[in-house]
């Protein structure tokens, strides 16, 4: 296996990484933004009020993107798994 070989293994890798875990980071990202914004404009200081909102978005993103997810993640192993002869050579 050469030098070449792994890191276009680990440059897929990090990108099925990025590309599956886009969605709840950014889903994550704006509601955490629209709370802030709500705490700001109410001066409430409650640090645990993101939390619900938060986790409530977060699964219904896995809810609706968790197939998908899971099919990027399965497809990249059975493509490593499948290729494992040609590595070890």
């Amino acid at each position: 296996m050469s030098e070449g070989v792994v890191i276009d293994i680990a440059r897929e890798v990090v990108w099925v990484i990025v590309k599956t875990s886009a969605p709840l980071l950014l889903v994550s990202l704006i509601i955490g933004l629209i709370i802030s914004i709500f705490q700001t404009i109410t001066s409430i200081q409650e640090q645990t009020l993101t939390f619900v909102p938060k986790f409530l978005a977060i699964m219904l993103i896995i809810v609706l993107c968790g197939s998908w997810m899971l099919n990027a993640m399965t497809e990249l192993f059975t493509d490593l798994v499948s290729h494992i002869p040609e590595y070890i050579r």
